[in-house]
C-alpha cells in the first residue's frame, strides 16, 4: 500500500499578513518538496461541527465562526491572526486529517502525510492560540476512536514548541498517549517533565523538555529511549505525528539543531512503533516549520521515510 497525501489548496486562503511566519507559501514549499514521489492523493472536505466538537467546546467553535465572519483580525482567545477564509481553511485542514485517518484505517493507504495550515497543536478545547484554530491531530485521534473503535492512540509531537492544546485535551483521558519533545523554556511555557497526566490519564503524558541548542542526541535519544518503551506498554492501535519542522536547524522560531537525516530517523522510530503495534497505521500532520527551505527539506526527508 502507498503513502497517502492530503493537501488542500484552500489552506492557502488563510491569510496572516505580510512578514508573518505562518504564511501561505509554507503550503507550496511543503507540497513542491514532494514532487516525484509516488503518493496516493486524497480528496478534500470540511470537518463538520460535530467532528470539531470531539475536542472543542461548541461555544468556542461558535466564537471562531463569529469572529472570522465579522472580520476580526485576530482571535480574541490568543495570538492567532484570522482573515475572511480562515474558518474554511481550518475546517479543511482538519477534514484532510480525518480523510487521512479514513484512508489508513480503511486500508487504502499504509500511512499518510497531511499538508495543512493553520497548524493545530496549540488549540485547547476552549481557546485558539499560537497560530492555531482547531486541533487537527487531536480531533483525528478522537475520530479514529469514535468511528473505528480504536482503543488506544499514540500522538508524538516533535515540533520545537510544546503541543499544549493536545496535552490539555487528553491530560485526564488515559486512552490517548501524548509524547512531546520541545524547547524549554519556550512558547507556550508548558511541557515540564513533571506534567504527566492526571486521574485516568496519569502516566499517559510524557514530556521531554530540552534547552536551546539540543539536537539529534537529545531528541532522537528521547524517542528511542523513552517513547519506544512507553509504546511497548501502551500498545497503540493508531500512531499519529504532530510533525513540526521548526525543530530543524536554522528555523527562525526555534533553536533546535535537527537535520533532515534526523527527521528521517525520527520517522523510522514512529514507523517501528506503528508496524509493531498498529498494523503500520500512521498519520502525520504538519504543524510548524517557518523557514521555507528548511520546511521543504524536512518534509521531503520525513515523507521519503514514510514511503
Amino acid at each position: 500500500m502507498k503513502t497517502a497525501l492530503s493537501a488542500d489548496a484552500l489552506c492557502k486562503e488563510h491569510h496572516t499578513g505580510s512578514h508573518h511566519p505562518e504564511r501561505p507559501e509554507r503550503f507550496d514549499a511543503a507540497l513542491h518538496a514532494l514532487d516525484g514521489l509516488d503518493l496516493l492523493p486524497l480528496d478534500s472536505r470540511h470537518a463538520t461541527e460535530d467532528e470539531l466538537s470531539l475536542c472543542h467546546s461548541r461555544p468556542y467553535i461558535r466564537l471562531v465562526e463569529r469572529e472570522v465572519t465579522t472580520g476580526f483580525h485576530e482571535l480574541s482567545t490568543g495570538d492567532t491572526i484570522i482573515s475572511p477564509r480562515s474558518l474554511d481553511a481550518a475546517t479543511r485542514a482538519t477534514g484532510g486529517a480525518l480523510n487521512a485517518v479514513d484512508a489508513v484505517m480503511g486500508g487504502q493507504a499504509q500511512n499518510a502525510f497531511c499538508i495543512v495550515r493553520p497548524p493545530g497543536h496549540h488549540a485547547t478545547p476552549i481557546r485558539g492560540m499560537g497560530f492555531c484554530l482547531f486541533n487537527s491531530i487531536a480531533i483525528a485521534g478522537r475520530y479514529a476512536q469514535q468511528k473505528y473503535g480504536v482503543e488506544r492512540v499514540l500522538i508524538a509531537d516533535w515540533d520545537v514548541h510544546h503541543g499544549n492544546g493536545t496535552q490539555d485535551i487528553f491530560y485526564s483521558d488515559g486512552t490517548v498517549f501524548f509524547f512531546s519533545t520541545h524547547q524549554y523554556p519556550w512558547y507556550p511555557g508548558t511541557g515540564a517533565a513533571s506534567e504527566s497526566g492526571e486521574g485516568p490519564g496519569q502516566g499517559t503524558t510524557l514530556n521531554c523538555p530540552f534547552p536551546a541548542g539540543s539536537g539529534r542526541k537529545e531528541i532522537l535519544g528521547a524517542f528511542q529511549e523513552k517513547l519506544l518503551p512507553a509504546a511497548e506498554t501502551f500498545k497503540p492501535g493508531l500512531v499519529l505525528i504532530s510533525a513540526g519542522f521548526d525543530s530543524r536547524i536554522g528555523d527562525p522560531l526555534g533553536n533546535f539543531m535537527l537535520t533532515d537525516a534526523d527527521f528521517a530517523d525520527l520517522t523510522k522510530v514512529m514507523r517501528e512503533i506503528a508496524d509493531k503495534h498498529a498494523g503500520g497505521r500512521l498519520v502525520s500532520v504538519l504543524e510548524g516549520g517557518y523557514s521555507l527551505e528548511g520546511l521543504a527539506a524536512g518534509v521531503r526527508a520525513h515523507v521519503e521515510a514514510l514511503v
